[in-house]
This record gives C-alpha cells, sequence and structure tokens, in this order.
C-alpha cells in the first residue's frame, strides 16, 4: 500500500514533432488497462485491505505509519492516485511515483508485535504479501461479478501485474506469473496469516470509519454495503480468522453481479472523472481508442460463460467457489 503523498500527478513531457505518445507501462492493449477502468475495482480494494491485514508484520507496518485512520478519504485517494499513474500514466510519471514510494519505505522500520524484532517496510516478503493480496483482490472481484476474464486473460493479468511489483521494489522473477503460481503462494504464507489485534483495528475501521456527522447517514446507506461485500467475498479460511461466519458462495455471487450490473450503467464519462481521472488523461494523450473497456479482451470463454461457471478459485489460494442451477440475475 503506497504511502506517497502524491496530490498531484505529475505532468507528463509532451510529445515531440513525428513522436508518438507514450502509452506508458501497459498500454491499452493490457489486461490491466481494461480492468482498471472497472467500477467494481473500489470493492476489490476494499477486500485487499481486509486481506492483507491478515498478516501480523504487514498490518503492523499500515498501523504504524499509515494516517489512514484519521484521513480515511485522503489515504484511498493517495493510493487510487498512484494506481492510476502506474496504470494509465507515461512510463516517466510512473517511475517517478514508483521512486517516491520506495524511498518512502526504504526509511520505515515496524515493530514485530510478537518478538519485538525491528524490520523494514520493504521487506520483499512483506512486499510479496501486499502485492499478492491485491492481484488476488482485483481478479476475483471482476471476475465473480462478470467482467469478462477467462483462464488465459487471467494468467496474463498475474503476469503483467510483475511490472507492478517490480515498481514497489520485488525482483519480478520471483514473483508469481499465473492464476496457479498465485494459489501456491497463498498455500504457501496461509500458516503465518492471522487475525491478532492489529487485523481487528482494520476489520473495524473498514466496517465503521470514522466520518463527520453529516455523512453518517451515507456510510450506512453506502459504505456499509461496500465493506460487507468485500468481506464477503473473501476466501473461506480469512471468514474462520476474522471470526464471522462466511456467507453462501451463490449469494456472494448474487451480491456481487448486481453491484457490478449498477456501477457499470454509471456512464463511464462519469464514472472516470471522480478523482484521481487518470484514465481522462490517458484518453487525452493517446486518443479516443485508449478507451478501457473489457469488449478489448479477446476470451470466447470468459465471454459466454456466466460469472458462477467462470472455473477459477474463490481467491487467497482457496477452493473453488460454485454456485449451482441457473446463473445470479
Amino acid at each position: 500500500m503506497p504511502t506517497a503523498d502524491d496530490r498531484k500527478p505529475p505532468t507528463p513531457r509532451s510529445p515531440g514533432a513525428g513522436e508518438r505518445p507514450d502509452p506508458g507501462l501497459f498500454g491499452p492493449d493490457s489486461v490491466i488497462w481494461q480492468m482498471h477502468g472497472d467500477p467494481m475495482m473500489w470493492i476489490a480494494g476494499v477486500r485487499a485491505l481486509y486481506l492483507q491485514a491478515l498478516h501480523p508484520r504487514a498490518v503492523r507496518g499500515i498501523l504504524e505509519f499509515s494516517d489512514f485512520r484519521h484521513d480515511a478519504w485522503g489515504r484511498l485517494m493517495r493510493t487510487a492516485q498512484f494506481v492510476g499513474i502506474v496504470t494509465y500514466g507515461t512510463t516517466e510519471a510512473a517511475e517517478r511515483a514508483a521512486a517516491k514510494v520506495r524511498g518512502i519505505h526504504a526509511r520505515l522500520k515496524a515493530t514485530d508485535p510478537a518478538t519485538g524484532e525491528r524490520y523494514g517496510v520493504d521487506e520483499p516478503e512483506l512486499l510479496l504479501w501486499v502485492h499478492c493480496a491485491e492481484v488476488d483482490s482485483y481478479l476475483h472481484v471482476l471476475r465473480r461479478s462478470g467482467f469478462p476474464i477467462g483462464a488465459a486473460l487471467a494468467d496474463r493479468c498475474v503476469r503483467e501485474h510483475r511490472e507492478r511489483a517490480r515498481l514497489v521494489g520485488l525482483d519480478p522473477e520471483r514473483v508469481p506469473a499465473t492464476t496457479a503460481g498465485l494459489a501456491a503462494y497463498f498455500e504457501r504464507v496461509r500458516p503465518l496469516l492471522t487475525a491478532g489485534p492489529d487485523a481487528r483495528a482494520v476489520e473495524d475501521f473498514l466496517r465503521r470509519p470514522p466520518v463527520p456527522a453529516p455523512l453518517v447517514p451515507a456510510r450506512a446507506l453506502l459504505w456499509r454495503r461496500i465493506s460487507a461485500l468485500a468481506y464477503a467475498s473473501l476466501p473461506p479460511y480469512a471468514h474462520e480468522l476474522y471470526g464471522r461466519p462466511a456467507p453462501a458462495p451463490e449469494r456472494v455471487t448474487r451480491g456481487l453481479v448486481g453491484t457490478g450490473r449498477v456501477l457499470r450503467a454509471v456512464p463511464a464519462g462519469l464514472r472516470w472523472r471522480v478523482p484521481p481521472g487518470q484514465i481522462v488523461g490517458a484518453m487525452a494523450r493517446l486518443g479516443p481508442g485508449a478507451r478501457p473497456t473489457p469488449y478489448k479482451l479477446r476470451d470466447p470463454g470468459a465471454i459466454l460463460d456466466p460469472p458462477e461457471r467462470a472455473g477459477h478459485g474463490d481467491g487467497g489460494g482457496s477452493a473453488r467457489w460454485g454456485t449451482r442451477g441457473r446463473g445470479p440475475g
């Protein structure tokens, strides 16, 4: 989770005469480019936070140095801005933003809650956990909500995210390159996970973030639903660790599909102008052909299969979530 306070995105250099605009690290033909334009990414991001909090050393670093409990909206926007710059910004802007984040992380040390050991928050194993929890959540929520990503495109997405792993300081060759590799990673790391006091603090915050009094009704109406759906989509072992019963898989799938339909019905031009607005900037730089859309993803199996038969795991390396009978909706 980046902590850089990038309040304004870097200004990209204008291309010279006859020079093609820089598509950035991924470009409009990538899976990441299409996925990150989908509104269900917000729910996926909250799911990633729930999952990341289960690693004691990772969550300790978040709690010691993050201001999310006092500036939740600002923290969310800064993280979204970093992801937006890396995905849709120029290569120069992405590298510069990543260098700033690496520099901040290199100076920070946290205290292990069990042993008292001091350790750097940029330890490769911690960065890898945060990375894998994010990628798993992005894929799981989008696929389960009906975004057309089959097995081949899911593997391609995992491979593309290795470039993001490099930006935060990981060796890409040591980062999972397939969904099978991602599942194997979660199986390896699961014995380290627990819902200790720090994880409970994050869970409580995500369920009831402090807001000004005038926004309390909006929190009850909107945020509680987003948080509950993100939590419900976690793998079974995460529900066991948090100690709350897991909802029926069929119910969770219906909720994700229904929410996806509602959010995707909002005109994209309106959605993409919500801060940080990186997609609008990318389209201005590269032209209308850079518009993110799932229809650019050529995966017949994903387009033909309903969400409940997409054939992927339920996230975090656990068993498949499947529903029986007809599809939702």
